[in-house]
């Protein structure tokens, strides 16, 4: 299981370890130093029992505390403990023989690798202080000369060790930093990819929309060609007819082909208008609007299983076939949406004629979402939503929080009622 790492901590993971270096080195340093006081002990003729002890109690100390416990090595409060044992024993060998400041670089080694900053700082400055000991044991510190060299002893170890450790840290920085770098120049990789990825999509959609409002222009030109020429043409010729027949009496030998063409004329005429019809839209092509969206809402309700609502109010009147494939489009991207994100249990369409234009909502019960982390446009689909509506001189308004459901209103203006189109 990964660690987070604080600001201005360095994690001590096993892989950031040498492993010679943390669990060779000390065992040699100290083994070689209980070698070397047991020959000159027992030269002398005594046998040092308790330095020998107290090698014995270190080498435990680091055994169980660190080498046969490597999860411990991840946790840095373990680990101040168990450097902390180690400096303690390091002292007392130095107190009692000089020599065993040749052990302070194993807790320096620990110093280093183990602990983090700025616990590390004052770590290295104690193990300095044992070192700087051992190596002044000789000077005399009873005399002012004697005690001044000393402190200089002292003081020359721990600045060194302290500006080492600083100069370290500096190095460590500046890694730090360089990796956080690369980390936020990944995910402005990243970041762009998604940003090319969605821009992509949103062309593609965007291609989709001109293809349709495309195919709407031209369905609604051939139409108007098809109502101003040949519907009027038609039109023209059985009042022409009617009215050459309200004047004269058609004689009996043109009777049949008078009646002939009058029946060809408005068989046409027929024609024509069921031509213009078949015009609008797909889905719209054999229904109105509000039937339109409401075939929509039942399929949509008996393929995600959950219940939609249709209602319309107001008077229903004939409005432009490019505001009918806008609403109904909308109602199909929302409805979508729901199903996508709200996890709703119910959903409710309403299509409303006003006196100046006309409305829809599509609202559901979901678990909504916060609004304000969001851009105006939102995303694919209500980009285009409010792109198809907007090119209708209309408006479209999202309203939605966490946990109170979502709701999307469409309004584009229409004419006053007039007679059909």
């Amino acid at each position: 299981m990964s660690r987070r790492r604080r600001p201005g901590r360095r994690a001590t993971t096993r892989e950031d370890q040498p492993f010679l270096l943390v669990t060779v080195v000390p065992y040699t340093l100290l083994a070689g130093l209980v070698i070397l006081k047991v020959v000159t002990e027992t030269s002398a003729g005594r046998f040092p029992y308790v330095d020998v002890g107290l090698c014995a109690i270190a080498a435990a100390w680091m055994l169980g505390m660190f080498t046969l416990r490597p999860a411990w090595r991840d946790r840095p409060g373990i680990m101040g403990v168990f450097f902390t044992g180690l400096l303690l024993i390091t002292a007392i060998l130095v107190v009692r023989s000089p020599m065993f400041g040749l052990f302070t670089p194993a807790p320096f080694i620990y110093a280093f690798t183990l602990l983090s900053w700025p616990s590390r700082l004052p770590a290295v400055a104690a193990v300095a202080v044992a070192a700087g000991v051992a190596q002044a044991s000789s000077v005399d510190s009873t005399t002012g000369i004697g005690l001044v060299l000393f402190m200089t002893i002292i003081i020359a170890n721990v600045t060194l060790m302290v500006g080492t450790a600083w100069v370290l840290r500096l190095a460590e920085k500046e890694k730090e930093q360089r990796l956080q770098t690369l980390d936020e120049l990944s995910r402005t990789n990243r970041l762009l990819e998604t940003t090319l990825a969605e821009n992509a999509g949103l062309h593609t959609q965007l291609l989709v929309q001109a293809r349709e409002a495309g195919v709407l222009d031209e369905r609604r030109r051939m139409a108007q060609e098809i109502h101003d020429t040949v519907a009027q043409g038609l039109t023209g010729i059985v009042a022409q007819l009617q009215a050459a027949e309200q004047r004269h009496e058609v004689p009996a030998p043109w009777r049949r082909p008078f009646d002939a063409v009058k029946t060809l004329a408005r068989e046409s005429l027929s024609e024509a208008r069921r031509s213009v019809d078949a015009l609008r839209p797909e889905p719209l092509e054999s229904a109105r609007l509000d039937d339109a969206l409401a075939d929509v809402a039942d399929r949509w309700s008996a393929a995600h299983g959950l219940a939609v609502r249709f209602t319309t109010t107001g008077t229903a009147r004939p409005i432009a076939p490019e505001t009918e494939f806008a609403l109904l489009r909308t109602a199909q991207e929302a409805l979508a949406n729901v199903a996508k994100h709200a996890r709703a249990s119910g959903a409710w369409v309403t299509l409303s004629y006003l006196d100046h234009e006309v409305a829809l909502d599509v609202r559901d019960d979901g678990r909504g979402f916060d609004q304000e982390p969001r851009p105006a446009s939102g995303g694919f689909g209500l980009s285009i939503m409010r792109q198809r509506v907007e090119g209708l001189s209309g408006t479209l308004r999202i309203e939605s929080e966490p946990g109170a459901g979502t709701g999307i209103s469409a309004c584009v203006p229409v004419p006053q009622p007039a007679g059909h189109r």
